[in-house]
């Protein structure tokens, strides 16, 4: 049996070398522009996070404070104009009319 004889592969200038370099030095840089995406989107997200934690916590004391005034409107009425004026509580003006009903 006889070996097999290649011809030797001339890196230098062989096209698809260059090709290769080609592909390989454009992924490398998708990849960096994904990377700094992803960082960026997620320090957004834990930003919006925060944001919404804090309008939570603001909105559950803001309900507390409501439903403490309201209590303390039934043993002091004198905060009661003030109730209105926010619209926690319904004014006199505010009430619905009874009306009769119409008989024929």
């Amino acid at each position: 049996m006889e070996p097999l004889q290649f011809s030797p592969i001339d890196m230098k200038n062989n096209p698809m070398t260059t090709v290769l370099l080609a592909v390989l030095t454009i992924s490398a840089l998708l990849s960096v522009g994904l990377c700094w995406r992803y960082v960026s989107n997620a320090r957004e997200l834990r930003m919006l996070q925060v944001q919404a934690t804090m309008i939570n916590n603001n909105r559950a004391t803001i309900n507390a404070l409501a439903n403490d005034v309201m209590e303390y409107s039934k043993k002091n009425q004198a905060i009661d104009p003030i109730l209105e004026s926010v619209g926690l509580k319904p004014g006199k003006s505010n009430l619905p009319a009874t009306t009769k009903p119409t008989t024929k």
